[in-house]
C-alpha cells in the first residue's frame, strides 16, 4: 500500500497507531535501552511510556505525522517547552512499572535534559521524532520534522531538540540543526547531543 506522504495534525483517534509506531522506532535507542535494559521486555514498557508521552503532548503540546501514523513528531510550541510534569511528581507511581530499578537513572537524565534546554520558552522544542521501523528509508522523518520547522520559521522562533543516537547528529545536522551541547546524565549513561536550529526554513 503507498503511504500518504502528507503531514498532519495527529490527534486522539490516532493514539494507538502513534504510540505503537513510537514504541517500535525507539526500540534500539541508546538512552531508553539504558533506562530498559530488559531487551524482551522493553516493547511493551515502552508501549506504556510513549502513551504517557503522548497523551502530554495532546494537554500541552503538538503532534504532527503522517496520516497512517508511520512518522509521528512530538513538539512543544513555544510557552509550553518547560510545562511537563517530572517524572518525580505526584503520579510518579505509574514510572515504576516502566523504569523499574533505573528509575534513579529516568530521573538524573530528565533533570539532565531540562538543565540542557533553553531557560526561555521560545522554542519549538521536538521531543520525540520516529518512523515506523518498516516504513525507514523513505525520507518520512524528514518531511515530518520540516513540517515542524516550517511552523517555526513562521513563528520567528528556533527550534531544540536532544538526541542520544550518534546517526542522528548528521540527519538533524542536514535539516539545519548543529551542535549546542555534548553530555551524559551520569555514570554509564549514554552521550546526548542537545541541538538547535536557527528557525530558517531548512
Amino acid at each position: 500500500m503507498e503511504i500518504d506522504r502528507r503531514i498532519v495534525p495527529l490527534g486522539a483517534s490516532e493514539r494507538s497507531r502513534a504510540v505503537a509506531t513510537l514504541a517500535a522506532a525507539f526500540q534500539h535507542d541508546p538512552a531508553l535501552s539504558w533506562l530498559i535494559p530488559d531487551a524482551r521486555a522493553r516493547p511493551a514498557r515502552l508501549k506504556a511510556f510513549m502513551g504517557i508521552v503522548f497523551d502530554e503532548h495532546l494537554r500541552f503540546g503538538k503532534i504532527m505525522g503522517t496520516p497512517g501514523c508511520e512518522a509521528v513528531t512530538l513538539w512543544r510550541p513555544p510557552g509550553s517547552v518547560h510545562l511537563h510534569q517530572p517524572i518525580w511528581h505526584p503520579g510518579a507511581l505509574r514510572y515504576v512499572p516502566i523504569f523499574r530499578g533505573r528509575l534513579p537513572q529516568a530521573l538524573a537524565t530528565d533533570a539532565a535534559i531540562r538543565q540542557h534546554l533553553p531557560q526561555d520558552e521560545s522554542w519549538m522544542y521536538l521531543k520525540y521524532a520516529g518512523v515506523r521501523p518498516d516504513c525507514q528509508g523513505k525520507g518520512l522523518g524528514g518531511l515530518a520534522i520540516r513540517a515542524g520547522l516550517a511552523e517555526a520559521a513562521e513563528a520567528g522562533v528556533p527550534s531544540v531538540l536532544e538526541t542520544a543516537t550518534p546517526s542522528n547528529v548528521g540527519l538533524y545536522q542536514s535539516l539545519g540543526y548543529q551542535v549546542a551541547a555534548e553530555w551524559t546524565a551520569g555514570q554509564g549513561s549514554p552521550q546526548f547531543w542537545t541541538m538547535h536550529h536557527p528557525g530558517r526554513r531548512a
